[in-house]
């Protein structure tokens, strides 16, 4: 796995001035180095991470957003899922993918998946501001376990979008 931060660090556990800078100035924060950490231990039961390039984990109540390069999305949810659903177990929170430097709509797809985007409208407000609004095909009952609110703080964490999310059948 490829990472901002030093190899050595991770397997170690201690940080090398380099990395503690990024670390106390915000470049990285602690959850980036859990998951950085975790993503370097299941390197070896799951080979396709040794390519994969972390960039950052945002975290929102009961929900962890992997950020990962771009059109490595797939190699993290391989294997039949079971990368994720470790990532899951031993986090204690729901996993979602997301492709780095994706445009919107791809942010979008891998953020509600396995939910399918109807539409996608941007809603201009009074005052200047903007809101996205996301229509999305009903799901089948039980199918889609997630707390909506913590998918809107992901998308204004990471594209500072604000989400406006609506169901149709």
């Amino acid at each position: 796995m490829k990472t901002v931060l030093c190899k050595f660090c991770l397997q170690s556990g201690i940080l090398c001035k380099k990395c503690e800078s990024k670390l106390k100035s915000g470049e990285i924060t602690q959850t980036d180095l859990k998951i950085a950490r975790l993503l370097l231990s299941l390197e070896k039961r799951f080979p396709s991470l040794q390519d994969v390039f972390f960039h950052k984990a945002v975290e929102a109540d009961g929900a962890l957003a992997i950020i990962v390069g771009q059109g490595q999305v797939s190699r993290l949810l391989g294997y039949g899922g079971k990368i994720v659903k470790t990532l899951g177990e031993q986090t204690g929170r729901n996993i979602r993918v997301i492709e780095y430097g994706a445009n919107d709509r791809k942010f979008l797809e891998d953020l509600f998946a396995p939910l399918n985007i109807v539409t996608i409208n941007t809603i201009w407000l009074p005052d200047g501001s903007t809101e996205t609004r996301v229509i999305l095909k009903k799901p089948r009952r039980g199918s889609f376990k997630i707390n909506l609110e913590a998918l809107k703080e992901i998308a204004q964490k990471v594209k500072n979008m604000t989400l406006r999310v609506e169901f149709t059948d």
